[in-house]
This record gives C-alpha cells, structure tokens and sequence, in this order.
C-alpha cells in the first residue's frame, strides 16, 4: 500500500464531507493502512487545507446552529466526538449563548405548539429544549420569553 493510493482513497473520503483529522486518520486505519503512510497523508491533506480541524469546528457549528440547535454543552460533546480538542471546541462555542441558541432552536415549532393549552405546549417546549441538551433554567427563561410571544 502506497502513500498515493492512501492519498487518492482520503479525498474520495473527503469528497463526501468535511472531515476531523481525526476522523480521517481512523478511515485509513480501517482501511489498513501503515501509521507512517497515515500520517503522511495527513501532513498533505493539511498543507492543502483539505483538513483543517479548526475550520470544520466552525463550519460545524454554524450548520448546527442554522439547522439543528444545541446547547452549548451538546455541541462542544458533538465536536469531541469528532475529534475535535475540548479546547479548541471551548474557543469556538465562547461566543454562543445557551438562551439565544434555545430560542432559535424553538422558532420554527411555534406555530404547532399554539394550538396546545398551554401546559402541554410548556411540557413540549421543555421537552424539546432538554432533548438538545439545554438545562432547565435555560428552559424556564426560554418559556417566559415564549409566553409573552404568544
């Protein structure tokens, strides 16, 4: 196995998605290739920026936060799953607040929540908040908020 063929196999990889270093690394791993051949790889698709932990972090998050809303908390336990370190991962979240992330997070189900009393729509909201990993102040503030909305 050559470091071409490796090479050749982390772009078809790539091609698909960002990937962590980390991420691509245990591709090729799986794929049976050397620790040494691995590594070279890794040194070429980062001086090529095809990996760049840092800039998928942020791609991330962003892409979260428009389409799927977390916590702060859950978003920093998704990037280290991926790989990312915990602090960069910090770095990057500092300047997310979890109030703001949870009212966006709650934006788009408004409206099907209106035609609930408002028990229910408080038990759904707060459910839905917890699920993505807000804690519950986060979900008393948001209610407030929500309430005087409606």
């Amino acid at each position: 196995m050559t470091v071409e063929k490796a090479y050749r196999k982390a772009l078809g990889y790539l091609s698909k998605n960002p990937k962590t270093i980390r991420q691509m690394k245990e591709y090729l791993m799986d794929k049976g290739y050397d620790a040494d051949i691995i590594e070279q790889v890794i040194v070429q698709l980062s001086n090529f920026n095809y990996l760049d932990d840092k800039v998928f972090a942020r791609q991330f998050i962003e892409s979260r936060i428009r389409y799927k809303p977390k916590s702060v908390f859950a978003l920093g336990f998704e990037l280290r799953k991926k790989g990312i370190e915990p602090a960069l991962a910090k770095e990057l979240l500092a300047e997310f607040k979890d109030e703001e992330l949870a009212l966006k997070a709650v934006e788009n189900k408004k409206q099907a929540w209106s035609r609930l009393d408002e028990s229910e729509r408080r038990k759904k909201m707060t459910n839905y908040l917890r699920y993505r990993g807000f804690d519950y102040s986060v979900c008393q503030t948001v209610w407030r908020i929500f309430q005087a909305d409606s």
